[in-house]
């Protein structure tokens, strides 16, 4: 069995390589690398923005996060990450008309800022997609290592070998084109695993709902996750160049809209879905590991085909947003290096630096951490920068300086804060100061309050400069 599902792990890396590197045989314009020359329709548009967006941390995320806050996690996760999409249906509208011309959200940044804050956004840009690479890679790695054995360096090494040929090559024009393809194969493996899965635990059942009620109620722990994971994965989101740059190759607004809602939806439900699979395996005492619940329920050693379907999903799931990642990047360097390198057209600087991304992150791929942890750190880091540079787009009030002022202050504070990857302490609260000198409600809900510090300080520290500027 394990020699059939090894040659399929290389087969469906070496098809997606081979169909990429095919596709984007030739010279790809500067245009079509960064913006699929702004000619992408409401399916294209659809299908790619649910394929990069569906990583193979849909089966790992919501259910975990079910565990540590119930339905008020799974339903702040489903919202966070989709309702920013309709966020985007407005936002992109605004953008494109200030910039028509634009391929990411960091040029309408440095229109609007100056270069100080323009290179903070870079980084923290870059260290996002950089972490979301490093989760997605992880992810499989530890998800091919419970199928079959595998060392975590080889999946590892493998995914970021085969998405580098051609995504580095194409673009943004290859990686929609691919996920096209990746949407349909998601989509009915999907279909396929939740009837399988319900059959199983039965997290459809209204009798369940009704038995379990009690289990299912939204208290403070709830509430306070829910809060967290919305506010987390709405504010990264904001700052995803993966999505900017479909903003930018819709053909027009009246596509972009209608894409993303469509996108909406389906990510929506999705999400729900697969975190109400977390909770009702908790219910019914089936879980042993949060990071792996789906798998746990699925992965069995008698049952060839049900294996496969699970690994050629995760692989599709993987593929699809790690093409996405590396355009994003890459489209990152092309458009800001020009202040440092005079040529403009595509070369080998950038695909050292996508080599160089690619072995670190190999590196720390290997090495196994916790995939929701990885992003809810990078999220941290977002979360404080979310307010102030788009407020900032409605109010032309606010200055350069106190914008980037208050993005690094928020950092810090979210970070003094920011748990441990065990979740007991944090540098703040059981380093820095014992947790004795902090109420429970502090100490037991570091997380939830990292987050809430990183986003309302930067508030704060801006409403006060504009209260002080309107007296001045």
């Amino acid at each position: 069995m394990n020699i059939i599902l090894i040659i399929s792990l290389f087969l469906v890396c070496l098809g997606f390589m081979s169909f990429g590197y095919f596709i984007s045989r030739g010279k790809i314009s500067q245009s079509a690398f960064l913006v699929s020359d702004r000619n992408v329709n409401v399916f294209s548009l659809t299908f790619s923005l649910t394929a990069s967006c569906f990583g193979i941390w849909i089966l790992i995320g919501p259910a975990e996060a079910s565990t540590w806050g119930g339905v008020g996690a799974v339903i702040g996760y489903a919202a966070g990450q989709s309702f920013v999409f309709l966020y985007f249906s407005k936002i992109g509208e605004k953008i494109r008309k200030i910039l028509p011309n634009a391929k990411s959200l960091t040029e309408v940044i440095e229109k609007r800022y100056d270069q100080k804050v323009l290179k903070l956004i870079l980084i923290l840009t870059i260290l996002y997609l950089y972490v979301y690479f490093c989760a997605e890679v992880t992810a499989i790695s530890k998800v091919v290592k419970l199928i079959l054995g595998i060392p975590l360096w080889l999946t590892a090494a493998l995914t970021i070998i085969s998405t580098l040929i051609y995504s580095l090559k194409g673009g943004l024009k290859i990686s929609i084109i691919t996920d096209k393809f990746q949407f349909w194969i998601i989509i009915i493996f999907l279909l396929i695993i939740f009837i399988i899965l319900n059959q199983k635990i039965d997290f459809l059942s209204p009798s369940l709902i009704t038995k379990r009620s009690s289990n299912l109620s939204i208290g403070f722990g709830g509430f306070a996750a829910g809060l967290t994971f919305f506010i987390a994965v709405f504010a990264t989101n904001l700052f995803d160049q993966g999505i900017w740059q479909r903003v930018y190759a819709s053909k027009n607004i009246e596509i972009l809209k209608k894409g993303f809602i469509a996108a909406f939806s389906i990510v929506f439900i999705t999400i729900l879905l697969l975190g109400l699979v977390g909770i009702y395996a908790s219910l019914n005492g089936k879980i042993k590991d949060p990071s792996t619940i789906i798998f746990s329920l699925l992965v069995n050693k008698d049952y060839l085909l049900l294996n496969l379907l699970i690994l050629i999903l995760s692989l599709t799931l993987v593929l699809s947003s790690l093409d996405t990642l590396i355009a994003s990047i890459s489209s990152l360097f092309v458009i800001h290096s020009n202040k440092f390198i005079k040529k403009k057209n595509i070369n080998y600087f950038y695909i050292t630096g996508g080599i160089i991304l690619a072995g670190s992150a190999f590196y720390i791929s290997s090495k196994g951490m916790s995939v929701l942890y990885l992003f809810l750190l990078a999220d941290l880091l977002c979360c404080a920068a979310a307010f102030p540079i788009f407020y900032g787009f409605y109010n032309k009030k606010i200055k350069h300086h106190d914008v980037f002022k208050a993005i690094i202050f928020g950092i810090i504070l979210g970070l003094l804060l920011f748990p441990s990857i065990d979740f007991s302490e944090s540098i703040l609260v059981g380093n820095l100061l014992p947790k004795e000198y902090f109420p429970t409600w502090v100490s037991s809900s570091l997380l939830f309050w990292s987050f809430v510090v990183s986003l309302c300080s930067p508030i704060i520290i801006l409403t006060k400069k504009l209260i002080y500027y309107s007296y001045r």
